[in-house]
């Protein structure tokens, strides 16, 4: 599962608090301005994929309107988080973004229910050099808003509190939306959907399929404020440092297909659970008190304690992989981000903001194209999916697409098996007594060994997930 519920847009509230040291922000429009209804586009939610539209149309001239149901940019999406960067450093004066930490240590740790740990740590020192692998938290409220004011400054316009209800054909194309404002229909030849993971308009347009439970993981996250210096003595982070942990394992979400995460924020600490909806469907714990005994581990614990919750939220996230992705490309319209289903979870890449960003900067470029041209059929806006394909958005997803089912299949394995026999080898390896170190390492060597079925057993699965590190 994702266990940062890495793009999580337009999914629930993200707190307001006293770590939100970025500028304040001009406040978006909520009421109706004076214009025609006529628009080049139409962007449906002001998440990353809909602002990075915005600016990217802006900038070619386009006359473009951000529709946003929430008060403003961010109040809508739920976010562990990491949020990564290139696009957007190009994009923008990145500089100026209010941002929290910028990943100096990722950490995976696998669980067991007995209370073990085995943790693998990473520390690259050109991590802790600009641009710091584009890595960086932060508060998507916050975030989300200094973005979309940058497609604002560009020349977009925002309107916020309004919610599209449907979208409007002519001919059979897609040509405007229908809002739950009075008098609230606006045309424009074509439509950018970034509505995020609960895609309802699409859904309801007949352009996406419902998701189907299988393809969808549920999260479960609250965040903590502490004081600064707690966070950093308890994590030893300096400055800007930030550390990224994600748990696995049944010690993490017992028998379920997921993980958990903790992310260092400035002054708060985001932790969380995200395993699949098909899995908790099943269990008679609710997703809070499954959060709640992923915080009570001994090897989690002792990193939460204290801290004062400013807000629980939970979620869905898309993890259908491309199977599960709708066309992309309609008569009149695009669909961009978490309502495409763009986020990817290999188990060690945990991605969905880059893909927010890339697709809404590729679907930008195709819309101002296609305007240009005069025409904005499918065909004519087929190069924003063909942009995709042979970017690093689809090569990804369909690189690693399998690897969700695949851990679906080897549960007891990965989850319960696994954590226990790690757990055990490291003790047996480690074992101060009268025997010899030999002898303990063979040891260690069997308890591992036989939880993959032997050494053939081992070599199949290595065989079966070598795709990983390909």
């Amino acid at each position: 599962m994702s266990t940062d519920a890495q793009s999580g847009e337009d999914a629930g509230p993200e707190p307001e608090t006293a770590e939100s040291e970025g500028p304040t922000m001009p406040t978006p429009q909520t009421e109706t301005p004076n214009y025609d209804g006529e628009f080049d586009a139409i962007i449906v939610g002001a998440g990353l994929a809909g602002s990075a539209a915005a600016l990217t149309l802006a900038r070619e001239d386009k006359d473009v309107i951000m529709l946003e149901r929430g008060n403003s940019p961010g109040t809508k999406n739920v976010f562990g988080g990491i949020m990564f960067t290139p696009r957007i450093r190009e994009l923008t004066d990145f500089d100026d973004a209010p941002k929290e930490r910028f990943v100096a240590e990722k950490t995976f740790s696998m669980l067991s229910e007995e209370g073990d740990a085995t943790e693998i740590s990473m520390q690259p020192g050109a991590w802790k050099e600009e641009p710091h692998n584009d890595s960086w938290m932060v508060l998507r409220g916050n975030f989300d808003e200094w973005f979309a004011e940058q497609a604002v400054e560009a020349g977009a316009t925002l309107i916020t509190e309004t919610t599209v209800t449907d979208l409007v054909r002519e001919d059979g194309a897609i040509a405007g939306v229908e809002t739950d404002r009075p008098d609230g229909q606006l045309h424009a030849p074509t439509v950018v959907l970034a509505e995020g993971a609960n895609s309802l308009v699409s859904e309801g347009a007949g352009l996406a399929d419902p998701q189907h439970r299988e393809d969808v993981a549920v999260s479960a996250k609250e965040v903590r404020k502490y004081d600064r210096e707690t966070i950093e003595d308890r994590f030893h982070l300096t400055d800007e440092e930030g550390a990224a942990i994600h748990y696995f394992g049944d010690g993490a979400v017992g028998d379920a297909v997921g993980g958990g995460f903790i992310y260092t924020n400035k002054r708060t600490l985001s932790i969380g659970v995200v395993y699949s909806i098909e899995d908790a469907v099943h269990d008679e714990r609710t997703p809070d008190e499954v959060l709640d005994e992923f915080k009570s581990h001994p090897a989690v614990a002792p990193l939460i304690k204290g801290g004062r919750m400013i807000e629980y939220s939970a979620h869905a996230i898309p993890e259908g992989g491309p199977e599960a992705m709708p066309d992309l490309v309609h008569d009149g319209a695009v669909i961009t981000g978490d309502a495409a289903g763009l986020v990817l979870n290999n188990g060690l890449h945990l991605e969905g903001t880059n893909m927010a960003v890339e697709s809404g900067f590729q679907a930008g470029k195709a819309v101002a194209d296609a305007l240009a041209a005069g025409r904005t059929d499918a065909r004519a806006l087929a190069d924003y999916e063909d942009a995709l394909a042979d970017s690093y958005v689809m090569d990804n997803l369909n690189h690693y697409g399998w690897f969700l089912d695949t851990a679906a299949e080897d549960r007891e394995f990965l989850f319960d098996d696994l954590p226990k026999a790690l757990a055990d080898a490291e003790t047996e390896y480690f074992r101060m007594d009268d025997d010899s170190k030999t002898r303990h390492t063979k040891s260690a060597r069997k308890r591992v060994v036989s939880a993959m079925g032997g050494y053939l057993g081992a070599a199949k699965k290595a065989w079966k997930y070598r795709k990983l590190f390909r």
